[in-house]
């Protein structure tokens, strides 16, 4: 295994994980629209115990992208999560009100009352993607820092640094890491319905969330193709694999796709997918399966788009303040011999995926209904 083959390997497995971090994003959506799709108090509670089977796997694998992240290409982690600290510190608190509201808003002696930790899930599953998504466009919009790999030797080894004391903040007055962010909270949103359609039994919340659906997937296609154009005809960021110098490449993105043809085949069937899953539980009324091609498509797309940041000498971190300073998987990476090592460990990912399915495959041997929430286990 050659050094660049082990930065494009480890490149897929952080965009992999990336992906299946969107699909599970379900969990934020679902509880975003705990109120108009339970209706009443018990249905709210059951949606919430619906979601609360698989808030642990999201927050998980959010850990886990982020350790990926800092082990395969820690100048990322020092320049993106040292720097812009304040748009990650608001993704990590919306998460842990979510953690907190599950484990505590049925409690003896909770003094905020249910109400309060039922708004905090949605304060969760509003912010959580719509911020997520955001940081992810950032891999296309560009952020405001500069990297000086010199400063090593200084009397203060800071190697990157944000370039003004918004600390990521200014990139949500990005219109574009708007549209972007918005997307995703939509794609959650749709994912959410379509998992609750699934996982409970209840007439009265599926005939809801079908009717919700509609409107959540209209917005999520306009947000969608319409970041989609730009990225197409937006300029990116190539670098000289020779030299390391970084350059303004028009219609990059677009370039990536058409020579890296297996990455616009797979976004491709990505969409198809989504499509596929979300119109066929549109017309069909006893379809219930959605979540499962829409997920699918979901992991596919995402992966798509972020192996077009990073492969094909792009860099997939760009910086707005100074060209030279953007981050490619190249300069970003870690030594051989930890990405080595690291390949090894690997290995086990499998396993650990077939685990999950097997535990979620029992969780979910029965539908979820009303006669759970009556119990001293439920949420």
């Amino acid at each position: 295994m050659s050094y660049e083959f082990l930065q494009q390997y480890w490149w897929f497995l952080v965009s992999l994980l990336g992906a299946l971090l969107v699909f599970l994003l379900f969990v934020q959506g679902a509880n975003s629209l705990v109120g108009s799709l339970g209706g009443d108090a018990e249905g709210r509670r059951l949606v919430i115990n619906s979601t609360g089977r698989k808030w642990e796997l999201t927050f998980t694998t959010l850990v886990t992208f982020g350790g990926a992240f800092f082990a395969s290409f820690p100048l990322f982690y020092s320049t993106s999560f040292g720097g812009a600290y304040w748009l990650w510190m608001l993704i990590l608190f919306t998460f842990v009100l979510q953690a907190v509201s599950y484990e505590f808003q049925n409690k003896l002696g909770n003094l905020l009352g249910v109400k309060t930790f039922q708004t905090f899930l949605v304060i969760n599953g509003i912010l959580g993607p719509l911020l997520l998504g955001g940081a992810v466009a950032t891999f296309f919009e560009g952020s405001n820092f500069i990297v000086a790999k010199d400063n090593l030797t200084g009397i203060q080894p800071v190697i990157s640094q944000w370039a003004n004391a918004s600390h990521g903040l200014d990139a949500l007055l990005n219109p574009w890491v708007l549209v972007f962010g918005f997307a995703v909270f939509s794609l959650a949103r749709t994912l959410g319905i379509l998992y609750v359609m699934n996982n409970v039994a209840d007439e009265n919340i599926r005939s809801r969330a079908s009717v919700r659906l509609v409107g959540t997937t209209i917005v999520f296609l306009l947000l969608f193709v319409a970041y989609l154009v730009h990225l197409l005809l937006k300029d990116g960021y190539a670098y000289d694999p020779a030299t390391g110098v970084i350059s303004i490449e028009p219609y990059k993105y677009l370039h990536n796709f058409l020579e890296m043809w297996y990455l616009l085949a797979l976004l491709l069937i990505g969409v198809v997918l989504v499509l596929y899953g979300i119109i066929r539980t549109i017309v069909s009324k006893t379809y219930i399966g959605g979540i499962w091609p829409t997920g699918i498509g979901t992991v596919l797309t995402v992966l798509a788009l972020l192996l077009c940041a990073g492969w094909n000498n792009t860099a997939y971190y760009p910086s707005t303040a100074d060209l030279q300073s953007s981050l490619t998987i190249a300069n970003s990476c870690s030594s051989e011999f930890t990405l080595c090592t690291m390949a090894y460990v690997s290995l086990l990912i499998p396993f650990v995926l077939a685990y999950i399915i097997i535990a979620w495959r029992k969780i979910d041997r029965k539908k979820l209904g009303r006669e759970e929430i009556a119990t001293d286990e439920a949420y």
